[in-house]
């Protein structure tokens, strides 16, 4: 009788390498916050095609807010999508939205606008009260 073989099996599973995905047209969404940036490209009608942030780049702490993060998150982001013309939305006040605005442009895709979408309030939360002592 033949013993049964086992199959090896790895602990860890197997990263599946994503697939280009090809537009004529898209968005590219950054996001630029005080603890972390991220980046989301998708096409005209808002669905996802790819995204990074600084985090899942491989980014911890104080590294994850640098320029260099949000340069390298904007490379990440668009490694997988193949397109010809974008238009840029920038959110927040972080300090990596230059860079990867930079990154972006160095890409070679032709920037149609780049448009700044930061919410502003116009009054504003009721400030707290003047402390009586």
């Amino acid at each position: 009788m033949a013993k049964a073989r086992l199959k090896w099996v790895s602990r860890r599973p197997r990263r599946r390498r994503k697939r280009t995905r090809r537009i004529p047209k898209g968005v590219i969404h950054v996001q630029a916050g005080f603890n972390n940036t991220i980046v989301t490209v998708t096409d005209v009608q808002g669905q996802v095609v790819s995204s990074s942030s600084a985090g899942n780049c491989g980014f911890r702490g104080k590294r994850k807010v640098s320029p260099f993060a949000a340069e390298t998150t904007a490379v990440t982001a668009m490694r997988t999508v193949v397109m010809q013309r974008a238009e840029v939305l920038i959110k927040g006040a972080g300090i990596g939205r230059d860079a990867a605005l930079r990154a972006i442009f160095k890409s070679g895709i032709r920037v149609t606008f780049v448009r700044d979408i930061t919410p502003l309030p116009h009054n504003g939360c009721r400030p707290p009260n003047k402390r009586r002592v």
